[in-house]
């Protein structure tokens, strides 16, 4: 008699190689060491198919080629993942079809989108968009077997949102490793004391709110830079213009990309990496500092002081005149800094992607076993 098939679970990667997927590529990397009985396929856009092989014999890819929060997604995925059949489809985003009537489960990253606006969209088309986003997450968390959160501020923020219990959230943690690549220094910054921080310019962010800070800080410290790391667009343009209406010249340094070198070396190099931001579901890249030896310095606001610990110094993100005076906390005071980089190394040091694989495996187990018990 043959033996029955091994549960198969997919695994929706189509976000792997944007800003967010670094969750989803470091979990398929765990996964895949954790070995658990199960098949998985991995659905990738087309275009990522060649540069994503699994390294495990029981993972194998698909391509995908229905975009995020499109009607291809609503409907074309839908089918696409009837006819795979999984016992279980994992979608590491919110977005998912709908229509799809199998298992799921879902991580929410956090409820950013349903809360700012993004100025760089027709208002009343984003308005649209995000009322149809709310409505979906409420949904989502309706429908799905088991629920995913980055932090347990998301957990019960979610809970107030979806109006549900938590019985089916579990919270797993992401971690930061140390960035491999050499350092390259940035030619603009080199010699230079400086403050950084890198991502997207999305009004959560808080970085209009950041240059206000910066400008306050360098009235006492001149020589003192800003760097502002992340690929250009409408929003980042629109940062450059306001630093340029505020008269700080060359004092902020739009680096635009930054290559996994640069990066480390505004790491090793800055005064303090400055997350000023207004909501987040997890904060890696202010992990990803305290790895590099980077002091900390962090919005109280949302999931950051969870976090972070006693890893960051922390301000209250919409008093700009708190936000300057922190930053000169660190910057100003060797000892300071010096305690929270050691601080930073240890609370870094708590967080594991195998951990997060575990839990994130325990999840499948337990939205498998009503169907294991059916």
């Amino acid at each position: 008699m043959n033996a029955p098939a091994l549960p198969l679970i997919a695994i929706d990667a189509r976000e792997l190689r944007t800003t967010t997927g670094r969750y989803v590529e470091r979990l398929l990397h765990y996964l895949q060491r954790a070995d658990a009985p199960y098949r998985y396929v991995v659905l990738l856009k087309p275009k990522d198919m060649a540069g994503w092989r699994p390294s495990h014999p029981r993972f194998a890819t698909v391509a995908c080629p229905y975009r995020e929060f499109s009607f291809g997604e609503q409907l074309g995925l839908a089918r696409q993942l009837t006819r795979l059949r999984p016992d279980l489809v994992h979608f590491p985003m919110a977005q998912q079809p709908l229509l799809y009537r199998g298992a799921v489960v879902t991580s929410i990253m956090d409820l950013t989108t349903a809360r700012f606006v993004n100025p760089a969209k027709n208002r009343l088309v984003f308005g649209v968009k995000q009322a149809i986003y709310r409505g979906l997450v409420r949904r989502v968390a309706a429908r799905s077997r088991r629920l995913i959160t980055l932090s347990d501020y998301v957990k019960h923020d979610l809970q107030a949102f979806a109006h549900m219990g938590l019985d089916k959230v579990t919270t797993t943690y992401l971690a930061a490793d140390a960035i491999a690549a050499a350092p390259e220094p940035v030619a603009a910054l080199a010699g230079a004391p400086f403050i950084m921080y890198v991502g997207r310019p999305q009004p959560h962010k808080n970085l209009h709110a950041l240059i206000d800070a910066y400008a306050l800080a360098r009235a006492r410290l001149p020589a003192l830079r800003l760097a502002i790391a992340g690929s250009g667009d409408v929003l980042m343009d629109g940062l450059q213009a306001y630093a340029r209406a505020r008269g700080l010249g060359d004092g902020v340094v739009f680096t635009g990309y930054v290559s996994e070198g640069q990066l480390r070396w505004l790491y090793e190099h800055t005064a303090a990496y400055v997350f000023p931001s207004l909501s987040e579901g997890f904060g890696l890249p202010g992990l990803e500092a305290m790895v590099h030896g980077a002091p900390v310095v962090a919005s109280d606001a949302s999931c950051l002081p969870e976090i972070y610990g006693d890893g960051a110094h922390y301000f209250p993100p919409r008093d700009t005149a708190a936000m300057a005076q922190a930053i000169l906390d660190v910057v100003q005071d060797p000892a300071r800094a010096a305690a929270l980089v050691a601080a930073g190394r240890a609370v870094a040091a708590r967080y594991s992607w195998q951990r997060c694989a575990s839990q994130t495996l325990a999840v499948y187990d337990q939205a498998l076993r009503p169907a294991r018990t059916a």
